[in-house]
């Protein structure tokens, strides 16, 4: 397993989550104060180009040049790039808001797949939503036309969500899990699931498709084993374990590591870095051999080269 060194990119806000990359080479990233901010190539450029009072997580571009914007508290979201006007795709699902708008793949054909992580906790409890297993995570599909079907539901923290290069399957990331589920789109296995990934040595999180055709995957903490206790405890201890005070609650390991899948599930890069000055990689993106981070807590992006 190749150990790199990262080069890191200051923005001016707390907890850079994603990384989108965009066709000529500019990075966005949303940090948890709402703002969403658009980084030069050499990353000697931050500007902040959005705003959306909610708390944005995963980015991806949208086919008529807008940044759709996972808004974990406002649901998904369209930035236009130029104006700064934000429209509002979907914030419900069957009537009830969605609690915890996560990560999201954009088709070709403009289709929206993205992840609703709990039913139960907000963004800002997603340690309770973890620990307790509540198994509420859905993959959801936005159509063009606004109507939204569900695909997965009963995930245990759904989170990154990533489409084949081909568009055969999407896949979502059971964080909880330590897997990634795939559901099939086309062909004889269609509307059939099973799983890209399992027993991952981490937490996974956000997922990407690459220019290299890849599925990468930030794997945001490795795995704990207390945590793995008190989630094979029963429903009593998991719920009052979910209520301790965070300071004695299972905490993220210091830690920066991404791998990259092809379709058939098998590991094709393993990256740890170097996680003295950027940790807990949420989010990743290659592009053209240059790999860029989001971390939840970092106020910065990082990259290296493959």
């Amino acid at each position: 397993m190749a150990t790199d060194r990262l080069t890191v990119v200051r923005v001016p806000g707390s907890g850079a989550e994603d990384v989108l990359v965009t066709p000529n080479g500019r990075i966005w990233t949303g940090t948890d104060d709402g703002s969403v901010f658009r980084v030069s190539p050499d990353g000697r450029l931050v500007e902040r180009v959005g705003q959306t009072g909610g708390r944005p997580l995963g980015l991806e571009l949208l086919p008529d040049g807008r940044v759709l914007i996972c808004d974990a508290r406002r649901g998904l979201l369209a930035l236009d790039v130029t104006s700064g006007e934000l429209t509002t795709l979907t914030d419900t699902v069957g009537g009830q808001p969605m609690a915890f708008c996560n990560n999201a793949a954009v088709a070709r054909d403009g289709r929206i797949f993205f992840s609703d992580t709990s039913r139960r906790y907000s963004v800002n409890q997603w340690r309770a939503d973890l620990i307790e297993v509540t198994r509420t995570g859905r993959l959801l599909l936005r159509h063009q036309d606004g109507s939204v079907d569900t695909l997965l539901d009963g995930l245990e923290f759904a989170n990154g969500v990533a489409l084949a290069a081909d568009e055969a399957f999407v896949a979502v990331a059971e964080t909880g899990g330590r897997s990634i589920v795939r559901r099939w789109l086309t062909g004889r296995r269609a509307g059939t699931h099973d799983y890209l990934a399992e027993d991952l040595p981490g937490y996974p999180d956000n997922m990407s498709l690459g220019t290299d055709g890849l599925i990468w995957v930030a794997i945001a903490s490795r795995r704990d084993e207390l945590l793995e206790r008190i989630k094979r405890s029963p429903l009593p201890v998991r719920r009052a374990a979910a209520k301790l005070p965070e300071v004695l609650q299972p905490k993220p390991k210091r830690t920066a590591r991404v791998m990259a899948f092809d379709d058939d599930g098998e590991v094709v890069h393993d990256r740890t870095l170097d996680a003295t000055h950027f940790h807990m990689a949420t989010g990743v993106r290659e592009h053209h051999g240059r790999v860029w981070l989001g971390s939840l807590h970092e106020p910065a992006v990082a990259w290296f080269d493959v």
